[in-house]
């Protein structure tokens, strides 16, 4: 998930970064806002650096997956369920 000044005003510029999720905490917050548990990521290696908690507003969460250049492409593993219309 890419954290920018667009999720919150400490992320912004050259402060943005890249957030691998492994959690979101059910407390109650501001009303559209959430904390994030993850793990920060160095896109040039693929690699997570360190443990962070993040605060940040929910519309400005940008989920995609980071672009590098040596990563491997994924297959998609999810079949596809197909059904016959009615």
């Amino acid at each position: 998930m890419l954290i920018d000044g667009r999720a919150s005003v400490q992320f912004g510029g050259d402060r943005a970064l890249w957030l691998r999720v492994t959690s979101v905490c059910d407390k109650p917050t501001y009303h559209g806002w959430v904390w994030l548990t993850g793990y920060s990521i160095n896109l040039a290696a693929g690699e997570a650096l360190a443990r962070r908690e993040v605060f940040a507003q929910i519309a400005g969460l940008q989920i995609q997956r980071p672009i590098t250049e040596n990563a491997p492409p994924r297959s998609n593993a999810a079949s596809k369920t197909r059904r016959r219309g009615v």
